[in-house]
């Protein structure tokens, strides 16, 4: 009995040291953050700016300005985390205010936020209220401090966190008291372990390297890696960096020069420098791009195999960005060609999944669904044709560079001239050169063959081939995939003025048709009109006649495709040819026989893969529950034994054309969507989440079949369905991560879920 007393004392007083023990922000409050907030709070979408994924956007706090202005007449001023200002006192005269700091007798507005919060619990799985706005677009008021009263009394349900399951007693508790205390932050920033600094010594070393060939090649490098989250060979799990402009050189502190776009003038001497990403890593911002020995011997062997020469380094000013082939035509075009190849699907990443978090100036001139195929470098004439290239590279610059509003007509016609001139003459040499044959299409690695998925103003690409075969397909060459990246990554400005958007989006919308065409090339030529005529539906004629160069209908293409839709054929074909490069089979959607499921999986997912393939391969004018489906749903499918597999059901919404900028809702043709069915997670931004048991995806299946109307599709969501108010949301929700965390590590991070809908 005394044992037990003492042992009773000691517990008490253990527990009081603990209570009086200091809040940790690294240990205590950020994994709080990272659990309930950063899925919201992070990126240029965080609502108002207020980013939650480190200290460092914890401390600069919140602004009333909006990144996102797609009708904007003036370029705003960049606002990037740990580039744009780099202490709480620059970031608040850009604007920014505190949400740490008590206002004299009133706590801090996070605090006040967070109670705002607790006072409204939702019901457990209950729908959210029709009149609460939760979509992408609505009007986040963003409250400075003395606002807060009447912002409360206005929108009482508009607390953190917003819309979804609450904190739990022990997270409110934590931050309340951390508020409360001051909120204090240490903060932890991350460091490169020994190997991972040996390996940055090199690259820096390499990138750095005296001598006007290596400047060119570095400074090329750099405009086609700044994006990338890059990750060493031996590096340890969950570290990244990225590739900056500095004032100082290897060894000393890294002093960032912030220009707006990586080929602005840095406008003094500078140096490559590797640096570490800080911050919660998350998935819509995370495009990886490993580095190692091997890596740098090959960017040698490729740049410099051969003895080319640089008479005089290029500058940085308008007419360098708009036309990289001519600021980089010294380096030999088969290098550069072969690198972007080499990672295709990080470039493809780079403009699709893209860097900015809300892409719809980009996305909507793509369709739902497509495959892109590149061309073989050996046969790409601006790689083998000296005089070709030359005629080519002044007409295949690009606009965006000078963005005056009451210059926007003339500079668009004088682009768009410009390249449809380019389309003639390669329509021309193209005529003139051997027929293409399956020889034409690159078969280098597993980046040869890739599937994009569009889900409104975002999408994601995936190596192999998934889905049945789409509507179009791309064959990319250099000047297809360069121009592609350069517009869209390197020179595009998410804080630019309209004009300048709508310069970035008229273009892109001349790539996507050159890509299409340059894929009819394949076709045979009797064939192409009636392909084009199909794509390019109602108004999509009017842009073929106003905008768009004429196909070549005339010469021949060498493929073999017999039958009446040669395009299906080619698809089949190019399955069979490049099997041993599809990194993703799909049995679910290409069902070719009785079995349509994985063959190397637990016999109770082959009869669940079984039963889900019933929902692919047919139209929403079959399939009624197509049109009450979000574009990206997540499908949980729990086993007996714990374990669990995620599937991607994605929408693919069909559409008349894609080749303007304003109602697309117009040219959608709702009873043509169809849906794919994938194993792994597609989308950053999971508009619903779906918890089956194994046994009862039979059962989830059929009901979805019956769901023709809405009433019926919501008895399945009550059934099956994780609302943002489950009590279990965030474990549901966070197990997404966890799924892309087992199966491909290096690509985790924290899912988005500002597109997660109230079903």
């Amino acid at each position: 009995m005394f044992c037990r007393f003492l042992l009773g004392v000691c517990l008490l007083f253990i527990g009081s040291l603990q209570a009086a023990e200091p809040i940790s922000y690294s240990r205590d409050i950020q994994p709080i953050f990272t659990q309930n907030c950063v899925a919201c709070h992070a990126c240029y979408d965080a609502a108002c700016q207020l980013n939650l994924g480190s200290a460092e956007g914890v401390l600069r706090g919140a602004s009333q300005a909006k990144v996102y202005n797609g009708t904007r007449t003036e370029t705003q001023a960049t606002t990037r985390l740990f580039i744009d200002a780099h202490s709480p006192a620059a970031w608040q005269r850009k604007g920014f205010n505190s949400v740490l700091e008590q206002q004299g007798s009133q706590a801090a507005l996070m605090a006040r936020m967070l109670e705002l919060g607790r006072q409204q619990p939702w019901p457990a799985n209950s729908k959210l209220p029709a009149h609460l706005d939760i979509g992408i677009n609505r009007d986040n008021q963003c409250p400075l401090p003395g606002e807060f009263a009447a912002f409360a009394r206005k929108h009482p349900q508009a607390g953190m966190p917003f819309a979804v399951t609450g904190l739990s007693d022990a997270d409110y508790q934590t931050l309340q008291r951390w508020l409360a205390e001051g909120a204090p932050v240490d903060q932890q920033l991350l460091q490169a372990s020994p190997a991972e600094a040996q390996q940055i010594a090199t690259w820096e070393a390499f990138l750095n390297a005296p001598g006007a060939r290596e400047a060119l090649v570095a400074r090329w490098l750099y405009e086609h890696l700044f994006l990338a989250h890059l990750h060493f060979s031996g590096g340890e799990a969950g570290h990244f960096f990225q590739m900056v402009r500095s004032r100082t050189p290897s060894g000393q502190a890294v002093d960032i020069i912030a220009t707006r776009r990586p080929n602005d003038d840095p406008g003094t001497q500078f140096y490559y420098r590797l640096i570490p990403v800080q911050g919660v890593i998350v998935h819509k911002t995370h495009i990886t791009y490993g580095l190692s020995a091997a890596k740098l011997e090959r960017v040698k062997a490729l740049f410099f195999a051969s003895d080319w020469q640089v008479e005089a380094l290029p500058g940085y000013g308008l007419q360098r960005r708009a036309n990289p082939f001519e600021t980089f035509a010294a380096i030999p075009a088969q290098a550069r060609y072969q690198f972007m190849l080499d990672n295709a699907e990080y470039f493809v990443r780079t403009f699709i999944r893209g860097p900015v978090c809300r892409g719809q100036i980009a996305t909507d001139v793509i369709r739902d669904n497509f495959w892109a195929v590149f061309q073989d470098p050996s046969h790409d004439l601006y790689i083998t044709d000296a005089q070709y290239r030359e005629e080519a590279t002044p007409l295949l610059a690009m606009p965006g560079q000078l963005d005056t509003l009451i210059d926007l007509p003339g500079l668009w016609r004088t682009y768009r001239d410009k390249r449809n001139a380019y389309e003639a003459l390669r329509t021309q040499r193209y005529a003139e050169a051997p027929a293409p044959s399956w020889s034409h299409i690159w078969a280098g690695n597993d980046n040869a063959l890739l599937s994009i998925f569009r889900q409104h103003d975002s999408a994601s690409v995936r190596k192999g081939l998934i889905g049945e075969v789409p509507q179009t397909l791309w064959w990319m060459d250099y000047p297809l995939l360069e121009r592609t990246y350069y517009q869209l990554v390197v020179n595009f400005d998410v804080f630019g003025n309209v004009s300048h958007q709508a310069q970035t989006r008229l273009y892109f919308d001349l790539i996507r048709n050159g890509a299409e065409v340059n894929f009819l090339r394949l076709m045979p030529a009797e064939s192409r009109k009636a392909y084009l005529d199909d794509w390019y539906q109602n108004s999509g004629k009017l842009k073929l006649w106003l905008d768009y160069q004429a196909i070549d209908t005339q010469t021949a293409s060498a493929l073999q495709l017999p039958g009446n839709d040669p395009k299906k054929q080619f698809a089949h074909t190019l399955l069979a040819r490049y099997g041993s490069l599809n990194a993703r089979p799909d049995p679910i959607n290409r069902c070719n026989g009785a079995y349509c499921h994985r063959q190397n999986i637990a016999p109770a997912l082959q009869r669940a893969e079984q039963s889900l393939s019933r929902l692919v391969a047919k139209p929403a004018g079959a399939l009624k529950v197509i049109n009450q489906l979000p574009e990206a749903t997540l499908l949980r499918v729990e086993l007996a034994n714990g374990q669990r597999e995620v599937y991607s059901l994605l929408r693919n919404r069909a559409h008349s054309n894609v080749a303007f900028m304003l109602g697309e809702q117009l040219r959608h043709q709702p009873a043509l969507d169809t849906l794919t069915l994938y194993p792994g997670v597609l989308s950053s931004y999971p508009n619903f989440i779906f918890n089956v048991p194994v046994e009862q995806v039979a059962a989830f299946v059929a009901a979805l079949e019956l769901a023709r109307n809405q009433p019926a599709f919501e008895r399945v969501v009550e059934r099956w369905g994780i609302r943002r108010t489950h009590p279990e949301f965030w474990r549901y929700f966070h197990d997404m991560a966890a799924y892309i965390q087992q199966t491909e590590p290096v690509e985790a991070g924290v899912l988005d879920m500002n597109r997660y809908e109230n079903l």
